[in-house]
């Protein structure tokens, strides 16, 4: 059987007549009564029955229909795929972010996103860096934000944000007077280190040896929201992405400028093999224009965000 005939026969059974038919098909009424004969041969069975000039469905007909609808059905949803693909470029997408921006820019970026495409599916992760860039990599997300000390092997990519590292402080610190903090201020005092593959962990560290201070560094962690947390719980300082350390703030947590000045740098990753469609380059739109990271209240913290490429 071929895509004609079973047309012909799904116009004939939703339509009840040979010449209504022929009219929704736009073919004359004899291709239509044509088009079912064959397919009767083909399938090996009647179809209709020919009662007084009017063609009445035979139960294997009916039964056979059930089966063509469905057939229908998922052209109806391929046709609202096609639609969505040459208005949206797709009809979802796949975004994992590393922590840090997960819980503060990408909620804003994607609260935007979705009032210009409420109709895309979203799917959000927040991975560790290297978890994002095998995402990205592998093609099963569209896009990632991650940190810089990733391996880049496998996957386009640019600057996204640029963020300069502050001192997290408990109130009641030693160092909670000053206007800013010097590597000697942290000679000798318990400190919570980010992990030792961290970007910024090591330009802070290589500053540390250059003014010959070294803190007593109690635990080290990935995350600047776990080195929020520890310094609230008053086991030491340390430096942290203040964007991760801003829902710490009406906690009482204190920042200071570090200085020399140490910064944070995130990048956008892209799958290699393919270009963005237009959905994907309207939710890049939306993660730079967050990116300065003005919308938080940090003025002056965010120092650069590249745009789309």
């Amino acid at each position: 059987m071929n895509l004609r005939q079973v047309e012909a026969f799904h116009a004939l059974m939703t339509n009840h007549t040979a010449s209504r038919a022929a009219e929704v098909l736009r073919i004359s009424q004899p291709a239509v009564s044509k088009a079912i004969q064959e397919l009767e041969r083909k399938v090996g069975f009647p179809l209709f029955e020919r009662i007084k000039s009017r063609l009445v469905p035979t139960a294997e007909a009916h039964l056979l229909h059930r089966e063509v609808e469905r057939c229908f059905t998922g052209m109806d949803q391929l046709r609202n795929a096609a639609a969505r693909i040459r208005d949206f470029g797709a009809g979802e997408l796949k975004l994992a972010s590393l922590a840090s921006l997960a819980n503060t820019l990408v909620p804003l970026a994607l609260r935007d996103f979705h009032g210009r495409h409420p109709n895309v599916a979203i799917s959000f992760q927040s991975r560790m860096s290297s978890e994002v860039r095998d995402l990205v990599a592998t093609g099963q997300f569209d896009l990632g934000l991650a940190a810089d000390e990733i391996d880049l092997t496998g996957v386009d990519h640019r600057e996204y944000g640029k963020y300069r590292a502050h001192l997290a402080l408990y109130p009641g610190h030693p160092l909670e007077k000053r206007e800013r903090i010097t590597p000697r201020d942290l000679h000798g005092l318990p400190f919570i280190a980010l992990a030792p593959q961290d970007t910024t962990r090591r330009m802070a560290d290589q500053i540390l040896r250059e003014h010959e201070c070294e803190p007593q560094v109690i635990l080290e962690t990935p995350f600047s929201a776990t080195v929020c947390a520890m310094v609230l719980a008053e086991l030491g300082c340390g430096l942290v992405n203040p964007l991760t350390a801003h829902p710490y703030l009406k906690l009482g947590l204190i920042l200071k400028p570090f200085a020399p000045t140490v910064y944070f740098r995130s990048l956008l990753l892209y799958p290699t093999d393919r270009r963005p469609s237009r959905i994907v380059r309207d939710c890049i739109a939306a993660l730079d224009a967050v990116a300065s990271g003005r919308a938080l209240g940090f003025r002056g913290v965010a120092v650069s965000a590249r745009h789309s490429r």
